[in-house]
């Protein structure tokens, strides 16, 4: 069940997206039977307890994995029965991703950890300008182990979008980090969906964060329960939890 109405900005398209681990009496449902349709530039929270299937969905909308059954197309391009190869090209050339834990390479500055990503990448942003983007043009030089956690996020988040991507996928962003710093990254995360246009989907435990989306994806046993869409985005300096 879902939404998936497309339009003319629709950027994916699910139906009746389906995943299972395993087989038998051992078989897991990761998802049953999602439709969903994503328009181009939202802002998007995905809310559940774990196991409900969020980071499953998360990771097939990125190509990280690929569902069971259904159907599922970014654009013109059709994920599902996609080989590892196209996904491959796809993650390459579309997806950026940002995870609870930061993935950085501890020899290599905030620069050089950035600029890695532009190897790989058709049309990156300046690599001065990713980093600016996240407020840390000071630190440019610094080493990881040099910087914050709220900064290491930044970092990885500058990494993420230094090859302009279409979609900004964050699972559990802000999951390591102390309640004012976690507002610092989604702030960085909210000025990226409004300044570049990106669509961003981001995974949480913390319903607060719900406020600053455009609309609410409640999850809870692979399946999308309820969506709800916010007549009033708040932003992160706003929320509260």
């Amino acid at each position: 069940m879902g939404d998936a109405t497309p339009a003319a900005d629709t950027v994916f398209l699910a139906r009746q997206l389906s995943k299972t681990y395993g087989e038998g009496e051992a078989a897991v449902h990761a998802l049953r039977g999602v439709d969903l349709a994503v328009q181009r530039g939202e802002f998007i929270v995905l809310l559940g307890a774990s196991g409900s299937g969020k980071s499953t969905l998360l990771n097939i909308l990125g190509g990280l994995d690929i569902p069971s059954s259904g159907e599922l197309r970014f654009g013109d391009h059709w994920l599902s029965g996609a080989s590892e190869a196209e996904l491959t090209r796809y993650r390459r050339e579309h997806v950026g991703f940002v995870f609870q834990f930061y993935n950085l390479i501890p020899s290599l500055t905030v620069r050089e950890n950035v600029a890695l990503v532009t190897d790989i990448s058709a049309h990156p942003m300046p690599v001065d300008e990713a980093i600016a983007h996240v407020g840390l043009a000071p630190r440019a030089d610094h080493f990881p182990a040099q910087l914050s956690g709220g900064e290491q996020q930044r970092v990885a988040i500058a990494r993420a979008i230094v090859k302009r991507p279409d979609l900004l996928l964050c699972d559990e962003p802000t999951g390591a980090l102390d309640y004012q710093t976690g507002k610092l990254v989604l702030e960085v995360i909210a000025r990226i969906n409004q300044e570049l246009g990106t669509t961003v989907i981001v995974i949480t435990h913390n319903a607060a964060i719900a406020g600053m989306a455009d609309r609410v994806i409640h999850l809870s046993d692979g399946c999308i329960q309820r969506i709800e869409r916010n007549p009033h985005k708040l932003t992160p300096a706003e929320l509260s939890w």
